[in-house]
């Protein structure tokens, strides 16, 4: 992994085992976490400002309701999202991309490729603020 630039990664699941393992990940790579019981409590958040990402839990059902969906698309062309479910379904992997995720990984998921996805949205968002 290259050098990982600090930032915040909001995480969005209504597992809150998922949301503890993530979070302690988060943290160990020198990164801020702020995590989100559900999708509703992070578009309540305003998102930061600086370098960060969202790793979105994503249940094709909820994500599509239509007062979230709209809401959530504006949010990730401004921050970059990657998406994480237990799912790994044609449906699924269609909403993430339709939510413009940057990655797509199955719950559970391998720690060290997480971690290298992290850098490089953040780097890459890092990049396109500096343009």
């Amino acid at each position: 992994m290259s050098e990982t630039i600090l930032g915040v990664v909001y995480i969005v699941d209504t597992d809150e085992s998922v949301r503890q393992g993530l979070t302690r990940l988060v943290e160990s790579a020198g990164l801020e976490a702020k995590p989100c019981d559900s999708i509703e409590a992070f578009l309540r958040q305003t998102p930061a400002t600086h370098v960060a990402c969202a790793l979105l839990g994503i249940s094709s059902r909820h994500v599509r309701a239509p007062a979230i969906w709209s809401r959530l698309c504006a949010i990730a062309g401004e921050l970059p999202v990657i998406a994480l479910s237990a799912r790994d379904d044609p449906e699924t992997r269609r909403t993430a991309r339709e939510l413009g995720a940057q990655a797509f990984f199955r719950k559970p998921v391998d720690a060290a490729a997480l971690l290298d996805s992290i850098d490089w949205v953040m780097q890459a968002g890092a990049r396109g603020k500096a343009d």
